[in-house]
């Protein structure tokens, strides 16, 4: 049994891998003192139902949120007035970080299914970033990742073939999934293929028709939301543009 007053490092390893801090505790090496302190941080873990929305375009930010279970879309407005999905969030992958310039959050987060988040004070987690040594790095690697992010949404807008479009968006999905401790080669879609065809700047039937011809050509297995990656090489090469990107299936 653990005494009260030691502090169970196991325990705290694990209840952050839990509730996904993992993002950003565990990658930095931050010891026992350290954790413990990121571990008290959370104020609330709670459920959000399907269509729910953690924050609205204005609000002030208040906090950011690492979705449990589940996984949320941020939503803005087009220079022409029109709802924009601009982006996905995955379990572990902290939400809320297009507010840090101004203040305030420039789109909404809706949650994709009933999902559970831990909320996370900014100002707090702002005050133990600059004590516990490694988390204001690894703070600065996620947002460098959540604008890395934006940067592909733009490279994948700029495909003008759908199913290099849809080949860039498995990838990725699948390089985040490794990013939090999954597989990146089997993983379930948290997004409507509605919701992928927002993204990707497409129609519903063009997705649906590229999800087809991937899983004819051998590159992937689909069943409902899920994907298996059966041709990583070919749908690395189909990302990048690669010229010879038949998968294998196809080529023999």
């Amino acid at each position: 049994m653990t005494e009260p007053n030691v502090l169970d490092l196991g325990r705290l390893r694990r209840s952050c891998a839990q509730c996904s801090l993992q993002q950003l505790c565990l990658p930095a090496g931050i010891g026992a003192e350290g954790l413990a302190r990121i571990d008290a941080l959370v104020r609330s873990r709670r459920p959000v139902v399907r269509g729910d929305r953690l924050f609205r375009a204005g609000d002030a930010l208040n906090a950011i949120y690492v979705a449990r279970t589940g996984g949320f879309k941020t939503i803005g407005v087009s220079a022409g007035g029109e709802p924009q999905l601009i982006g996905f969030h995955l379990p572990g992958e902290l939400i809320g970080l297009d507010a840090l310039g101004d203040g305030s959050h420039r789109c909404e987060a809706v949650a994709l299914g009933d999902s559970e988040v831990c909320e996370v004070p900014y100002a707090r987690l702002s005050d133990i970033a600059a004590q516990v040594p490694g988390l204001h790095m690894q703070l600065m690697r996620v947002i460098g990742g959540s604008m890395g992010r934006d940067q592909d949404h733009m490279e994948i807008l700029m495909r003008r073939q759908a199913v290099e479009r849809i080949a860039l968006f498995l990838h990725g999905i699948g390089e985040r999934f490794a990013r939090i401790g999954q597989s990146p080669h089997v993983f379930k879609l948290p997004m409507s293929r509605e919701d992928i065809a927002h993204f990707l700047g497409l129609a519903l039937e063009t997705v649906s028709r590229g999800f087809t011809r991937l899983q004819d050509d051998g590159a992937i297995a689909v069943q409902g939301r899920r994907i298996e990656i059966l041709d990583p090489g070919a749908i690395e090469r189909l990302a990048h543009g690669g010229e010879d990107a038949a998968p294998a299936r196809a080529r023999s």
